[in-house]
């Protein structure tokens, strides 16, 4: 059974960003900067309520060849990034582990 978790951080610039941790720690989403501790958890709550939706999920190519895969919300807006993949196959892994954990209710703040 999946049990991921969210780590919000502070970077130096003041902004929040938090990444979507699988069981064994990688983080397989990564969010935008947010102003606010509150819209970082309003991000979180958005990945939580979307995740569930395949379509949601969109499979990119970037200019070197690697792959990766945006969420976004039901209002189009992306609410997470992977991190890069050599392969297709491992975008599809990585959406299911999103899938999988995305629900997750725990919080490292």
């Amino acid at each position: 059974m999946a049990s991921g978790l969210y780590e919000i951080k502070k970077g130096k610039n003041g902004k929040y960003t938090f990444n979507l941790q699988a069981r064994n720690k990688e983080t397989i989403l990564s969010s935008q900067q947010y102003a606010t501790r509150t819209g970082c958890k309003r991000g979180i709550v958005s990945v939580q309520s979307n995740c569930g939706n395949k379509d949601g999920f969109e499979r990119k190519e970037a200019k070197n060849g690697k792959h990766y895969f945006v969420l976004k919300a039901r209002n189009h807006q992306i609410i997470g990034k992977s991190q890069m993949y050599a392969s297709a196959s491992g975008v599809g892994n990585g959406i299911k582990s999103v899938i999988a954990n995305g629900k997750t209710k725990t919080i490292k703040d």
